[in-house]
């Protein structure tokens, strides 16, 4: 596998409120990775982005695919770096990628820590209500990364899985089961264990196995 796509933004109004964020992203050839993010993308809402467990996003492919079937008009859209991800990698999707997985990149090591928490931007930046309700039940949110060895990322860089916990789960799987209606509650007890995913989900694991014990 290789890096096919780097993407970064600026915050910029956006939305019905003109908040800052950063979700319309550009191509760039490379993005200069720290522990806490990079020198060339900067979040506008720092307390739902960035910081060293959200350091990088990524969204794979298929998900693109799945929303050009399920919004057909909007096909054309639906574009890598679309939906604000700062990396495309063919091969890798929601499905694949586990939290805790351990990835390579050029001279970059990263870690998966956390799904991304689909919000309202992501309707507003395509104009179709509910359409971050939609990504979140389905399990296409791509997932966040965090730094275990900083460098540049570079397009083309060769991408590497060199390590995988014994103890994990599929982002689509881990998704599902918090957006579930009827959730599993010995399921995500057991994701709110994981030592490698964001405190932030494994907290929402928590609530939501409370909720389903009732």
């Amino acid at each position: 596998m290789q890096i096919d796509g780097l993407f970064a933004g600026k915050p910029a109004p956006f939305g019905p409120r003109k908040a800052p964020s950063s979700i319309i992203k550009t191509a760039v050839p490379f993005l200069t990775v720290t522990s806490d993010g990079t020198e060339e993308d900067e979040q506008g809402n720092k307390k739902l982005h960035g910081g060293p467990e959200k350091v990088l996003h990524q969204y794979g492919l298929p998900g693109y695919r799945q929303l050009s079937k399920a919004y057909p008009s909007l096909s054309g859209s639906f574009v890598p770096g679309s939906i604000g991800e700062n990396i495309t990698v063919d091969g890798m999707d929601d499905t694949r990628v586990q939290v805790g997985d351990i990835y390579k990149m050029g001279d970059v090591v990263l870690q998966v820590s956390a799904p991304r928490a689909p919000c309202n931007k992501i309707s507003h930046r395509f104009g179709e209500k509910n359409m971050d309700r939609y990504v979140g039940k389905h399990g296409i949110t791509g997932w966040y990364y965090r730094v275990l060895e900083t460098g540049v990322l570079t397009l083309n860089a060769e991408v590497t899985l060199i390590e995988r916990p014994v103890e994990s789960v599929s982002i689509h799987d881990l998704v599902t089961a918090v957006f579930a209606e009827e959730a599993k509650h010995e399921d995500l007890c057991y994701y709110s264990t994981l030592e490698a995913l964001d405190q932030e989900w494994r907290e929402k694991c928590k609530h939501k196995a409370m909720r389903a014990e009732r």
